[in-house]
């Protein structure tokens, strides 16, 4: 559900960005009552792993679409809402200036319809109440599912509503949102599912995790080993491997704009959108998850690319360099930003002694 700059009018982007840094510096106040030494490496390997999970599309049946997790739900129930924002944030940056996910105009409004509406409104709203009788395995898989859907709705219908206010006519409201809401049902009940999984392996091997980020409280002296190298695999294993069994389906929101418009690419205004559609191109290394192609192999070789895309599992080196560089990019900003609004926090606990 990442937006093209072509979406969104830069009244709107601007806005959206405003917004978006507003909650981002709430929320850096906020974690310096719960920030420790132990929370910071946990957002690093959890920003990579939720970037290593949305490289995975999963088809969503009798559509023709797909779609992949959003990853807001699960950073919020295991690093609380204010760690789980700014992990969120540091995900999508990276794939929009090393990989050209997203564009650098409609960033804000990624950012806030992936981790506001997950990390603020389904977990404090839907996740907590249902668990705050006591955390069982049941009430994991029921308040995953469903706080997932409900955000990933909240989400979509977000979009929906910035297109609308954007002026963009080729996505009349009505036809737009009885696509999107739907389709993104299906691939919330999917995110819900591996969301559940994730926090169950977590709750299993250090129940202490959830009880501290729920009443955010610093993790103390919780021992992390294990968790963070099961995960630190899995980030590995998904996005050096699993994401060659990706779908080739358009993800929901590409889908639905085609349904809508006729085509899933709108034509992008010139002015701003152009500059930083220049500027992307320049940042992005990895575009699109794959080795910049040079000049001579567009033409030459188009055959040979449509065949490679065509294959199922795609087992492409570009692909799992990708998940692996972006992995590692991402834990190196999330741990970045950790450190700094930990600095700060021992700097104020210097003054006021």
């Amino acid at each position: 559900m990442h937006m093209a700059d072509a979406l969104i009018s830069p009244a709107v982007g601007g806005t959206m960005l405003a917004a978006t840094a507003g909650v981002a510096a709430y929320s850096a106040k906020k974690i310096t009552y719960d920030i420790d030494e132990k929370k910071i490496p946990l957002m690093g390997v959890m920003g990579a792993f939720v970037f290593a999970a949305q490289m995975i599309n999963f088809s969503i049946p009798g559509t023709g679409s797909s779609g992949h997790i959003g990853g807001g739900m699960l950073l919020a129930i295991l690093l609380g809402p204010y760690a789980g924002f700014l992990t969120m944030a540091s995900v999508l940056l990276i794939q929009a200036l090393f990989f050209g996910d997203g564009g650098l105009l409609a960033y804000g409004c990624n950012v806030f319809n992936l981790g506001f509406f997950t990390c603020f409104v389904a977990y404090q709203l839907i996740y907590k109440r249902i668990i705050r009788k006591g955390i069982t395995s049941k009430k994991i898989f029921v308040a995953s599912v469903i706080s997932a859907v409900i955000g990933l709705q909240l989400g979509a219908f977000a979009v929906v509503l910035e297109t609308l206010l954007s002026g963009k006519t080729e996505l009349p409201f009505g036809t737009f949102v009885m696509l999107m809401q739907p389709v993104h049902l299906a691939i919330g009940i999917g995110e819900g599912l591996i969301t559940a999984a994730v926090v169950s392996f977590v709750w299993k091997a250090r129940p202490e995790i959830l009880e501290k980020a729920a009443f955010g409280e610093a993790f103390g002296n919780i021992s992390m080993g294990k968790v963070l190298a099961g995960l630190a695999i899995a980030a590995l294993l998904v996005g050096g491997v699993l994401s060659w069994f990706a779908s080739s389906y358009p993800d929901g929101l590409e889908w639905s704009i085609e349904k809508t418009a006729g085509t899933a690419e709108l034509e992008q205004p010139g002015g701003i959108h152009e500059t930083l559609s220049k500027i992307q191109d320049k940042t992005a290394f990895l575009p699109d998850y794959s080795f910049r192609e040079s000049e001579g192999e567009s033409g030459g070789e188009a055959e040979a690319v449509d065949t490679e895309e065509s294959a199922w599992p795609a087992v492409s080196a570009g692909t799992s360099v990708s998940g692996i560089v972006g992995g590692l990019l991402t834990l190196a900003l999330t741990v970045l930003t950790g450190l700094i609004i930990g600095g700060i926090k021992r700097r104020k606990r210097k003054a006021i002694a």
